[in-house]
């Protein structure tokens, strides 16, 4: 069956259990690697992200490495089926509680919050919440939107339509990252392996003219951005990350990522070549 209104109409969901999982040095550097860090200068300013054996330098993990590592496996529990070759990111809030180590072992548990109708297709509304496995103390939180095409016309609540209003100055900062041809196939090694991002037949199925670079790809290297020009480089001041997906992004786009900056928050818009904004309604805070 489709989207199943009766369902949604208990929403949200029981949380799910709680499910554990573990990660290595390994782990920490490949997801690094995967988000383009390093590649621009390989000695330079990102070897705490890309070795772990450099003289004075400590391994430390990649805020955005969050997406990964959390989920807890309860975010589209009992809402119907679909077709997977038209289930599209749509977008992440990560607020992060504690900076995540290089290696460690978590436990996530998630629900469903809503499913709303929006015609063309359905946006399922999920969130998780991780917890250091050994201590309890919480590491982050994230909240995900993922667009069902085809999946709409059931019924449903719309749901909310505000959007940012963005500035009309220019942008506080403009930090432009260049992804790899290859970008999908290193980014799928750390664990999202959806044929959409390496399959050229996939892709045309989907109604791709070829693989697209994985949402959560580009949201990795739009938090490099930040950290590096916000955060002074150091994971322990950010703090939370908003946006939407907008447009595709091809591997081998370079992204520039703008910046609005009021205080200790900011607002930004990832952009590709074309001046197409690719990641919107970008909200930041960071210490």
């Amino acid at each position: 069956m489709p989207i199943d209104k009766d369902a949604v109409a208990q929403l949200p969901s029981d949380w799910s259990d709680w499910h554990e999982r573990s990660w290595t040095s390994k782990d920490s550097l490949l997801y690094a690697l995967g988000v383009g860090a390093g590649a621009e200068d390989p000695t330079g300013k990102e070897l705490e992200f890309t070795t772990e054996n450099s003289k004075d330098v400590k391994q430390r993990a990649l805020p955005t490495m969050a997406v990964i590592l959390g989920g807890g496996g309860g975010g589209m529990r009992n809402i119907g089926t679909f077709n997977p070759a038209l289930l599209v990111d749509g977008g992440r809030t990560l607020t992060i509680h504690k900076e995540i180590p290089a290696e460690g072992k978590l436990k996530s548990r998630g629900r469903t919050l809503a499913v709303y109708d929006k015609g063309s297709g359905a946006v399922v509304l999920s969130e998780s919440e991780s917890v250091d496995a050994e201590t309890e103390e919480p590491l982050f939180s994230l909240k995900s939107h993922v667009f069902l095409r085809g999946e709409g016309g059931f019924g449903g609540d719309r749901g909310p339509s505000e959007k940012l209003e963005f500035p009309s100055t220019k942008p506080d900062h403009e930090v432009t990252v260049q992804t790899r041809e290859d970008q999908a196939l290193l980014y799928r090694l750390s664990g999202d392996r959806n044929p959409l991002h390496s399959d050229p037949e996939f892709a045309k199925m989907a109604g791709f003219p070829k693989p697209i670079l994985h949402g959560l790809c580009t949201w990795g290297f739009t938090g490099r951005a930040l950290l590096h020009t916000l955060c002074g480089s150091d994971p322990a001041n950010f703090k939370m990350m908003e946006g939407r997906f907008s447009k595709p992004v091809f591997p081998g786009e370079a992204l520039t990522v703008r910046m609005w900056v009021d205080g200790n928050d900011a607002l930004f818009q990832t952009v590709n070549p074309n001046g197409d904004v690719v990641l919107d309604q970008g909200k930041f805070t960071f210490a």
